[in-house]
């Protein structure tokens, strides 16, 4: 099934997200904020991670699959209990005004889907929201942690 969110407005260019969302480095900046008791062990490349979560017993890496410059970046996963895969797509409408779309294809278990649909639509839309508000240029600039 294939999940997207609204569409939310960034004050932000298509290029500097692309920056930020494309390398996965940047967690660098904030693996000291990530919940200890969540994640026991993190591994971060520019175009994977790898986590071991608690409870699952095995590392779940997410990875870059695909991207084109300033459009999309599209994320897959490995190890999860459901095929999923991800992917961002950004298109500049005008200077500092970038418009975000969020995309989730995750194959649920039919007796699964009814009980996770809605509060998966909703953390998708909230993602979006939180991904359209976040302060890119000032990040790759060093400024926000």
């Amino acid at each position: 099934m294939k999940y997207e969110s609204h569409i939310t407005q960034s004050a932000n260019s298509a290029e500097s997200i692309y920056r930020v969302l494309g390398n996965m480095k940047n967690l660098e900046r904030v693996r000291d904020r990530i919940p200890q008791d969540k994640i026991q062990e993190m591994e971060i490349e520019a175009d994977h991670i790898r986590v071991k979560v608690n409870g699952l017993g095995q590392k779940i890496g997410i990875f870059i699959a695909d991207k084109e410059e300033n459009k999309v970046v599209k994320y897959g996963v490995e190890n999860s209990p459901v095929p999923v895969t991800m992917w961002i797509q950004m298109k500049e409408v005008a200077p500092q005004d970038t418009r975000i779309k969020l995309t989730v294809e995750a194959d649920i278990p039919f007796m699964f889907r009814m009980m996770i649909e809605k509060k998966l639509q909703s953390g998708l839309d909230q993602a979006a929201d939180m991904l359209a508000q976040f302060p890119y240029e000032e990040w790759e600039k060093g400024d926000v942690v």
